[in-house]
């Protein structure tokens, strides 16, 4: 979809405006959602990160997507000025050094790609407000990120939610490992630990979530630890996916993610997709990774499979 299609059918007589699913756990599927509760979304953003009237905002996400719909209409809604910039996964490459931008949303690929361009990484320092979301940050690159001078949050969200409902803020002395609810957003769990989200300005009813999070004791902010997608049941052992990446990360020095598969003998099998270039593969997962919690199978490839949105296709071993 192009700026002006949506455009267009952001000021036609309608009431609702189609979006896609990122398609992270399968098929993107479309959704119908409404325009009023995408301006009500634009507000708690604009509210939350005090932008304001003259503001720019940099458009450089797809946007058949929520995330790249959003970005629009918070420019819209704040009367902020719109730099658009085709898609890509260095979005801040023909962008010029002196232009000001006030607000950014990158998914994490993106974030990593601009990091390792000196020039587009300082051109990302200077945006006042760096929003990463679609995926899950890598600690290395969050850990970069802590040294930047200007407000850095990652942000939780999805479709049905119109965006994030969520932030946590990456750096600064009031950076937090926990994400923190955006006004008249309240989060709980269900029995299986998932997160609920009741959000009444964005949609209607509970959005029950298939993370599985740590409630903060104030009862009021959260940490993601997985998907119960993601859960892998190996004989009888369980692992959330993202678990085990977490302790893979620091010994793994190209891409990579954790897929399960069906086995005769175990019921499933944690499996280790990879990109080519790393050694001693097996040597890190007995140093790091519980001895039934290493992958039963490694499968190398040229490019990880990934969504649009730079996500990993869990459900795709090649």
């Amino acid at each position: 979809m192009t700026l002006k299609e949506f455009l267009d059918s952001w000021n036609n007589d309608l009431s609702t405006i189609k979006v896609f699913t990122s398609g992270s756990t399968g098929k993107p599927k479309p959704l119908l959602v409404e325009k009023r509760r995408m301006v009500n979304s634009a507000k708690m953003t604009c509210l939350f990160l005090d932008l304001h009237e003259g503001d720019t905002a940099l458009l450089c996400m797809p946007l058949d997507y929520i995330a790249g719909k959003m970005m629009v209409v918070r420019a819209i809604v704040g009367n902020m000025h719109l730099l658009s910039v085709a898609p890509s996964g260095h979005p801040l490459q023909s962008i010029s050094t002196h232009q000001r931008i006030d607000l950014g949303a990158m998914v994490p690929l993106q974030v990593y790609n601009s990091l390792m361009v000196g020039s587009e990484c300082e051109k990302m320092k200077s945006i006042r407000h760096l929003i990463i979301g679609g995926g899950a940050l890598d600690e290395k690159i969050e850990a970069q990120l802590k040294a930047f001078p200007n407000n850095v949050w990652c942000s939780y969200g999805m479709t049905e939610t119109l965006s994030h409902v969520a932030m946590r803020k990456i750096n600064g002395p009031d950076a937090s490992s926990w994400y923190e609810p955006l006004d008249n957003v309240h989060v709980g769990q269900n029995e299986d630990g998932c997160l609920v989200v009741s959000a009444p300005d964005l949609c209607d009813g509970d959005v029950v979530t298939h993370d599985v999070v740590e409630m903060n004791p104030d009862g009021r902010r959260f940490k993601v630890k997985g998907r119960i997608d993601n859960v892998i049941d190996c004989g009888g052992v369980k692992m959330l996916a993202e678990e085990v990446e977490q302790l893979l990360t620091p010994h793994l020095v190209v891409p990579f993610y954790i897929a399960r598969q069906s086995d005769e003998k175990f019921g499933e099998i944690p499996v280790l997709v990879i990109e080519k270039g790393q050694p001693n593969i097996e040597e890190i997962f007995k140093e790091c990774l519980p001895k039934y919690w290493r992958p039963k199978r490694v499968v190398v490839v040229d490019n990880l499979p990934l969504t649009e949105n730079g996500k990993p296709r869990r459900n795709v071993i090649p």
